[in-house]
């Protein structure tokens, strides 16, 4: 028995369910469950009208629609599922955590800090990610190669400017994303002291 199914591009409705995890949006008087990030929430969660893009998962015992409000966060999910070892929940808790923009500069960097930091990821998933979608997503940027340098910040100086900052009365949470935030525009950051000024300076 074959199945057939159509490949939904976009989805354009009223939302009439909407959570953190997925939303349900109404066209032509059919709901679609649609899964989302948290990044995608945060773009929608004022919203009461929509056009999502969507991409649709199809296996033998489930057929599951993932949504994204903007086509480059998509794109990067349809990426990271590519790669051995991640599925569909795991890329949406990576693009939940770090917006479609952080991951791909974690990747074009070379940043395994940031990506490690996602709860779940390990260090050789994470460098599994960055040798297979670091080309990918240069060319689909249309970023010269050449002017690309790779993040000289480790996974250890990360912890300890989180530990320091903890120790000043941050949220871990917060602190998390603000590391995250500077490490990804500032590559080249060698030590723990100008990271920690650096957040401080972001943070106010």
């Amino acid at each position: 028995m074959l199945l057939f199914y159509i490949m939904i591009g976009y989805l354009k409705g009223r939302i009439s369910l909407k959570t953190p995890a997925f939303i349900y949006v109404e066209c032509a008087g059919v709901g679609y469950h649609v899964n989302i990030s948290l990044s995608t929430y945060s773009k929608i969660s004022e919203l009461n009208e929509v056009q999502i893009f969507t991409y649709m998962q199809v296996k033998e015992d489930d057929i599951s629609l993932y949504g994204f409000y903007e086509e480059d966060e998509r794109f990067l999910f349809t990426q990271l599922i590519s790669v051995s070892g991640i599925g569909a929940n795991t890329a949406r808790v990576i693009l939940s955590y770090m917006t479609a923009e952080e991951v791909k500069n974690a990747i074009i960097h070379e940043n395994e800090a940031a990506l490690v930091s996602v709860k779940g990821i390990g260090a050789k998933t994470v460098k599994k990610i960055i040798i297979e979608l670091k080309d990918k997503i240069i060319k689909k940027s249309g970023i010269d190669k050449s002017l690309i340098t790779k993040s000289n910040i480790s996974s250890s100086l990360k912890d300890e400017a989180l530990a320091a900052l903890m120790a000043l009365g941050f949220p871990k949470i917060g602190v998390e994303k603000q590391i995250n935030s500077v490490i990804n525009s500032n590559p080249k950051i060698e030590n723990v002291e100008d990271l920690i000024k650096t957040v401080l300076k972001q943070m106010n």
